[in-house]
């Protein structure tokens, strides 16, 4: 019988001793948020900032450390980084110009890392090893299959706070070519205080969810208002991008159970989970949770397979065609595309399903209107006219899908801020859209 102990033991070192391994024009891969490994890759940067090293880049997605990459411009061509999705000290550094960001649709970055990279080392924060010599990558497994395919070499941070996924992605220690032994907490989000305008946006969008529904919630007040409000209805079944704390809530009121979906059925389907602790204790274990990849999760082939598919995402801004901005300021780059039109494109091709884009109606203050006649010069349009179903404010709900470009833009004046509505007409009429 094999020893696992005994291999763990040999494969047992420290950070320093990785980063040693480093060498110059190595590319680094890493996972999303929980499943990142900042004691690997600071010591890392302590080599590049020596000069030991150069022309390092490390992909990450959605990056939950300050990573030295993104915050110090100083480490730029010694190691860089490189964003699938990125936040946080990231946007900073790519509207600066010391980071690249790679644009995608969430559900093709496992295709793009098969066909366009080959990394040198693949570095994943696992819970400890279990008997069988299996390491379980936790809350996240978008695209780390792809990772592994791709990798020459893994490097692991044994994290005693990391749970143990049961249906998810799994690494063994024969696999492993070095790993450390770190006990962090995993990185949390503070859920934000759901104020009025949240909660008025939320039940507008519950009033149009009906009981047996599936779906998804991105994270935010917007979102967990539609959570709370959602806690009234039955039989409702989860497949999303991300694991949320309004879906545990829903979970355990009894509003989920995932008896009506047609694939999946019993199972809640996630790619990653973040949040609060609440998410990484609920998952631990939890044989109801199950985490695939994005390229399965994020299809939209496979979304649509559940009747009365639900998704609710938010903007930056929408213009009177319906283009809607999720992703910049003008040229300021913020995030990524993510799933939204993954599921925007799952949930109008399911049978029932709709598709939300919820969002408060003014910006600074009160100053701005995120509806537009125009988006701003530069806005990266990440949901299109032609997919583009519900949009949301505080002030109503515009049905935009399969109408003119008339009809949408009364719809959007009339759920614009008060405020704005005679500017926005003004507009309208200005460019021959209304009489």
């Amino acid at each position: 019988m094999t020893d696992f102990k005994q291999m763990y033991a040999q494969k047992l070192t420290t950070a320093d001793e990785l980063a040693e391994r480093v060498q110059d024009n190595w590319v680094i891969a890493m996972d999303t948020g929980g499943s990142q490994t900042p004691d690997i890759i600071s010591a890392i940067a302590k080599r590049a900032y020596a000069g030991a090293i150069k022309g390092v880049t490390a992909h990450t997605l959605l990056d939950a450390y300050p990573f030295e990459y993104f915050a110090d411009k100083e480490l730029y061509g010694k190691l860089t980084g490189v964003s699938w999705f990125s936040s946080g000290g990231a946007r900073k550094a790519i509207n600066g110009g010391w980071a690249d960001f790679i644009p995608s649709y969430y559900r093709d970055i496992p295709g793009h890392v098969r066909r366009c990279y080959d990394y040198d080392v693949a570095c994943f924060n696992v819970s400890p090893m279990d008997k069988h010599g299996y390491f379980s990558l936790g809350g996240s497994n978008s695209f780390s299959e792809a990772i592994l395919d791709k990798s020459k070499r893994i490097f692991l941070e044994v994290n005693e706070h990391q749970p143990r996924t049961v249906n998810g992605l799994q690494i063994h220690i024969s696999q492993v070519d070095g790993l450390i032994e770190v006990s962090r907490y995993l990185p949390v989000i503070t859920p934000p205080p759901i104020d009025e305008v949240s909660s008025t946006i939320g039940n507008l969008i519950a009033e149009r969810i009906p009981d047996g529904a599936c779906i998804q919630l991105g994270i935010g007040a917007v979102p967990d208002a539609t959570g709370i409000a959602l806690k009234s209805k039955h039989d409702l079944g989860i497949h999303t991008e991300m694991f949320t704390d309004s879906m545990v809530e829903l979970i355990e009121c009894g509003a989920v159970n995932n008896s009506k979906k047609q694939i999946h059925k019993g199972i809640s389907v996630t790619t990653f989970a973040y949040g609060s602790q609440r998410i990484y204790d609920f998952i631990d274990d939890n044989p109801s949770i199950a985490f695939m990849p994005v390229n399965y999760v994020n299809d939209p082939n496979v979304i649509c397979q559940n009747d009365n598919v639900i998704s609710i995402n938010a903007a930056l801004e929408v213009d009177f065609w319906g283009q809607v901005c999720s992703e910049s300021i003008g040229t300021k780059h913020l995030s990524g595309s993510g799933g939204q039109i993954d599921f925007v494109r799952g949930a109008i091709q399911s049978k029932g399903g709709k598709s939300f884009i919820a969002f408060p109606s003014t910006a600074k203050g009160g100053t701005i209107s995120k509806i537009k006649s125009e988006l701003t010069p530069g806005a990266v349009v990440t949901t299109s006219k032609n997919d583009v179903d519900y949009i949301v404010t505080e002030y109503g709900v515009a049905q935009l899908r399969g109408r003119s470009l008339a009809e949408r833009t009364k719809q959007l004046i009339a759920i614009a801020h008060p405020d704005f509505r005679d500017q926005l007409t003004f507009d309208a009429k200005k460019r021959g859209i209304l009489i």
